[in-house]
């Protein structure tokens, strides 16, 4: 099992690197101002659960994959760029779609944001790295199983962006709130909605590796 100190050293890079806004905070707040409370945690949680994904990709050593063959990471990422353009499309093209939390909730169920979360975040081969780039230095092979340190420190970084993201959800979806009873306004989020994912998806397609 990781050590105290090595988790309290963890914990303090994870808090940092949660509290930076980034493509995941900016998928999250912009889903919640556009649909709601629900489909920002929906969003949230799908976007964790690859987070174990990723983990235990390396764990088993298969995020090294991308590393041994470029052409792997290419086409993983590219697929996820096509993925996020797909939903940037259904996202404006959706004229019924924007959401008033007040009126009963989102027109998509909570299992496809679950989903979608899920898959934006496995078809970000950087993802993959970060995860194979920081989560070893603070493994301890001689503690014990490393695939079972790897998920303890995937399970730090899920409870921290949990509190961190859950404000940007809450505060989010409380905006959103905000713009729906505005008529020409109330369709504003979903634009920026379609915007974020255009924007992740080219950011995605057209980014080196490093």
């Amino acid at each position: 099992m990781v050590d105290l100190p090595a988790l309290a050293l963890f914990g303090i890079a994870a808090l940092a690197l949660t509290m930076t806004p980034g493509p995941d905070m900016l998928l999250i707040a912009s889903r919640s101002a556009s649909q709601g409370r629900a489909a920002g945690f929906a969003t949230l949680a799908g976007i964790q659960a690859g987070t174990y994904c990723h983990a235990l990709a390396a764990a088993f050593g298969l995020s090294q994959l991308f590393l041994i063959v470029p052409h792997a990471y290419d086409a993983v990422r590219y697929a996820g760029a096509a993925y996020l353009l797909y939903l940037a499309w259904k996202t404006v093209r959706s004229g019924g779609a924007t959401i008033a939390p007040e009126a009963g909730g989102s027109r998509y169920p909570v299992g496809t944001m679950f989903r979608q979360g899920l898959l934006t975040n496995l078809l970000n081969p950087k993802m993959a790295l970060f995860v194979l780039a920081l989560f070893p230095q603070f493994v301890q092979p001689e503690a014990g199983s490393v695939a079972l340190q790897i998920l303890v420190l995937a399970t730090v970084l899920n409870a921290i962006g949990l509190v961190v993201n859950g404000a940007v959800i809450l505060g989010a979806s409380r905006l959103g709130r905000i713009f729906s009873g505005r008529g020409r306004l109330r369709r504003l989020p979903q634009y920026f909605l379609g915007a974020v994912f255009a924007g992740l998806a080219a950011r995605l397609a057209f980014d080196s590796r490093s």
